[in-house]
């Protein structure tokens, strides 16, 4: 038996889930890794754009990233855009290509950023318990209006929870992984 709100349930898990990849893939994990710079905005002709698209971005070694303007005389305005992110990386400009160098990360900060891993997870995990309990919510309206019957409604609940259950490990698992990658990275 498949249901609205559980198909409507999954699809926002999965929502949430993609959100927590994302955030993320932001995270430094002192390696070189380009979606470091997906949040960078460069002035490029009076408008801002992405970095990727006014530059090719490439990982010549393990920690450095090589950034190659599509037009040289956008080579300053992508370093201003650097220098003024948070990422706290110093672009070095040779004229032509700026290289990030990524330090290594140090074991007091490693442990900085796994915390915050599991915070972006615990958020991940609220915005999915969220999201049970209105598919919850939606289920008993439509067998308090007689949509459904009792069995219905407990079949239909144990649905949801199986669910969310798969999207909580999922977060988990993920999780998992980059606290991995940033504690032996």
């Amino acid at each position: 038996m498949t249901n609205s709100a559980i198909s409507k349930a999954q699809e926002n898990m999965k929502k949430s889930i993609d959100v927590l990849r994302k955030e993320l893939a932001n995270i430094r994990a002192g390696k070189a890794n380009a979606s470091i710079l997906s949040n960078v905005q460069v002035e490029y002709y009076g408008s801002n754009v992405p970095l990727n698209q006014v530059a090719s971005i490439n990982i010549p070694e393990a920690r450095v990233l090589l950034i190659t303007p599509y037009d040289k005389s956008s080579l300053d305005a992508i370093e201003h855009s650097i220098n003024s992110s948070d990422l706290g990386l110093n672009p070095a400009n040779d004229g032509n290509v700026i290289r990030l160098v990524i330090p290594q990360l140090t074991g007091e900060r490693r442990q900085e950023i796994a915390k915050q891993v599991g915070k972006e997870a615990e958020e991940t995990r609220i915005a999915v318990r969220n999201v049970r309990r209105d598919a919850m919510d939606d289920i008993k309206k439509q067998q308090k209006n007689s949509d459904i019957t009792e069995d219905d409604l407990h079949n239909l609940e144990k649905q949801v929870q199986k669910v969310t259950d798969k999207a909580v490990a999922d977060i988990n698992d993920i999780a998992a992984a980059k606290e991995k990658e940033i504690t032996e990275g």
